[in-house]
């Protein structure tokens, strides 16, 4: 995938913004970071880790497991948690693959996160072709090569077309407010947590565009309004945690 010059980048302004808002509603959130991001600007994690935020690792490179080796793929994930460890004295226990490249065909991966030190990933997107489609919904315990590893999957709306993507990217922004809203309080009804998940470029509508294929372009910036307002109104009806508190929480149930 394209990368914009660096001079163009605004994602100290943009996790600047998000902090702000979460502040303001007093909410905690899990930041998914890319080592790279990390290592180019060594004041961001600290930024979150002072606001009482959890720092999760996202990968070094943005490359997708899929192009990446058992071994490349262990030193993504030691690279970028000497890094966070370096800049903020603490360690991430969360993974999220790049463009949820993570699946069932490279389960390899989660045993790497287990010998890791890992307790929860959160890849499976139960969606089709960028997902698992046929993939939980739901959290639930790994078995296999990632036995005891949580697998924490973010929010879908059940449809008839299938899973749509109300829980974050293009989807979060496009879908009717009403149908995001419905679809929180049916995972909480059946005590299921809601697991929305947000991109900087997304609180700032006016950023630079990747010159991309009309697909990619529209899956990555969608109709590129700004998710803020739609924050802020979840923020004033929900409650939110890290997820890593959810983990805490079901071990000390289990």
């Amino acid at each position: 995938m394209p990368v914009p010059p660096r001079e163009s980048w605004r994602v100290r302004r943009n996790l600047e913004k998000i902090l702000a808002l979460l502040a303001e509603h007093c909410r905690k959130a899990t930041f998914f970071m890319l080592g790279s991001v990390v290592e180019n600007d060594p004041a961001l994690a600290p930024m979150i880790c002072s606001a009482g935020h959890e720092i999760a690792s996202h990968g070094y490179s943005h490359r997708l497991v899929t192009d990446l080796t058992p071994q490349q793929f262990r030193d993504e994930l030691q690279l970028t948690e000497q890094l966070l460890v370096e800049q903020t004295g603490q360690r991430p226990f969360g993974y999220r693959a790049p463009q949820w490249s993570l699946s069932e065909q490279n389960g390899w991966a989660f045993a790497i996160l287990r010998e890791q030190g890992y307790r929860y990933d959160s890849s499976l997107n139960p969606l089709p072709f960028v997902g698992c489609s046929r993939g939980s919904r739901t959290a639930y315990r790994l078995e296999g090569q990632g036995t005891g590893l949580w697998e924490i999957p973010p929010m879908v709306t059940r449809s008839w077309m299938g899973n749509l993507p109300t829980g974050g990217g293009w989807g979060f922004r496009f879908f009717p407010f009403r149908m995001i809203c419905s679809t929180i309080e049916a995972y909480n009804r059946r005590h299921h947590p809601a697991v929305l998940y947000l991109h900087p470029r997304e609180v700032d509508p006016t950023g630079p565009r990747l010159d991309l294929p009309a697909l990619k372009r529209f899956v990555s910036y969608g109709t590129r309004t700004d998710a803020t307002p739609r924050l802020s109104e979840l923020f004033r009806r929900y409650q939110f945690i890290t997820l890593k508190e959810l983990v805490d929480q079901w071990q000390l149930a289990s």
